[in-house]
């Protein structure tokens, strides 16, 4: 007999595709929707904005109008932006980090400055050339 039984085949297919089903919809944690880095406008960068860079050690400077201060850590740092901020309170703040900075280091800058009630924070990013 030179058959071929595909019966096991047939189960094992069964049997994947039911575990396939069951644990796809457990794998999805969510979707998360990121901005574009193509969709500013000049109307939203009209008022120059405060520039928070921190280095790849983790060091923070602020600059401000083309004039840099480093800051020691985040209190210094908020401080320094509130002093600016009293002239021109709607003035953006937008934080450019080093792309070896831990995400971590970030996030507290920035929630430092969103516990200060600085109203419009941001990232800065770099736009890829030809987009």
């Amino acid at each position: 007999m030179n058959d071929i039984n595909v019966v096991p085949y047939i189960d094992v297919m069964l049997v994947l595709l039911v575990i396939f089903m069951v644990t796809a919809p457990m794998m999805q944690q969510g979707t998360i929707n990121l901005p574009s880095v193509g969709a500013t406008t000049d109307r939203e960068l009209a008022a120059k904005p405060l520039r928070v860079e921190i280095d790849g050690s983790g060091q923070l400077k602020l600059i401000v109008d083309g004039a840099s201060s480093a800051a020691a850590d985040n209190t210094a740092l908020v401080a320094a932006i509130q002093g600016q901020l009293a002239a021109t309170p709607d003035r953006p703040v937008v934080i450019a980090a080093d792309k070896d900075v831990k995400y971590e280091v970030v996030m507290q800058t920035m929630d430092a400055l969103r516990r200060a009630q600085v109203p419009r924070v941001g990232l800065l990013v770099e736009q890829k050339p030809g987009q």
